[in-house]
């Protein structure tokens, strides 16, 4: 084969291609089998039992994948390697699990030999399999079949369009499942502690906001000398500035002390409160850091003030802050 760059690009919109339409005809074949499954394992959940995905070759890195998604959404779930099965780890079942069980022909020796056994420790079985008609899909309780007419392997024989509409499949259940509990963004917080991802959705932008000599706050009666001066010994842009009951009255920036010195040169002299910016945009101490990263994005300020309950400025988020913390 030619290795030009026409050719090889055409080689490989031709393989994604293939692949995407196994997915989009598994989507438009859905049907009752998906429908049962769902409500399947909401009753195996509601129960408090768990899922089981078991399958060879490369179906495993799929079930372990899909039951790292449903741990990772509350949803205990655990890999069954099918030959592990036979030798003793049938012992992670248990009676009232739920048991998805993945091969693309549906007549996988190894996978077809643990049905009876997972039967008879009172598990509900699911066929999620390639062919509908097969002893697999035959002699599960839910046949969940998925459609690919034809491998993106110019042999025909690596699994590739099926193993993408397998895992696509698996997916749309952990997600329709997702919805259909209400799990919200705090609930996925909780499985996802650690990292950029645990950091995004559990930071507080009080853990991150600038506070103490960092964080510039003055009243609105001092002149814009002390609070150009305030301004440069936080090392910060803006200040916050405060009314007589300690609430927050406005900010004065850099960029505002520039524009009012081509106006007025007598401007350090004058007070501040006649040059800030009245209203502006706040947020709480308590929200998250990934909700001020959004306000951020939406109304492009280069910093937020932050609140506590009584519109009192407790801190100051600069915008550049963000990416060195990660939430990004």
């Amino acid at each position: 084969m030619q290795l030009d760059e026409s050719t090889l690009l055409a080689k490989a919109r031709n393989c994604l291609e293939l692949e995407a339409e196994a997915i989009m005809t598994t989507s438009r074949n859905l049907g009752e089998g998906f429908v049962k499954s769902i409500h399947a394992i909401a009753d195996t959940i509601s129960a408090g039992h768990k899922l089981v995905f078991s399958g060879i070759g490369k179906n495993v890195p799929i079930c372990q994948k899909l039951a790292g998604t449903f741990n990772s959404t509350g949803v205990p779930s655990i890999f069954l390697d099918p030959v592990q099965a036979l030798h003793g780890d049938l012992g992670l079942c248990q009676e009232g699990d739920l048991a998805f069980l993945f091969s693309n022909a549906g007549e996988t020796e190894d996978v077809l030999r643990i049905m009876t056994p997972l039967r008879r420790m009172g598990l509900k079985l699911v066929a999620v399999t390639g062919k509908p008609g097969s002893t697999l899909a035959r002699e599960a309780d839910i046949n969940l079949p998925y459609q690919a007419e034809k491998e993106a392997c110019p042999l025909g024989l690596a699994p590739t369009s099926s193993t993408t509409a397998a895992m696509a499949l698996g997916d749309a259940l952990a997600m329709v499942y997702l919805e259909v509990r209400g799990f919200t963004r705090n609930d996925f917080a909780r499985y996802h502690p650690a990292g950029s991802l645990g950091k995004a959705l559990l930071l507080r932008v009080a853990e991150i906001m600038r506070t103490g000599d960092s964080f510039a706050c003055a009243s609105d009666s001092v002149n814009v000398r002390d609070a150009v001066l305030t301004i440069s010994n936080a090392r910060c842009g803006t200040i916050a500035l405060t009314g007589a009951d300690g609430r927050l009255s406005g900010v004065f920036s850099d960029g505002d002390f520039r524009r009012a010195s081509i106006k007025d040169e007598y401007v350090l002299q004058r007070p501040v409160r006649d040059y800030m910016t009245r209203n502006p945009r706040t947020i709480s101490a308590s929200a998250l850091a990934v909700d001020a990263l959004r306000t951020f994005e939406k109304v492009k300020v280069n910093a937020l003030i932050a609140v506590d309950a009584e519109n009192r400025p407790v801190g100051l988020l600069d915008g550049q802050d963000l990416p060195r913390l990660r939430i990004v």
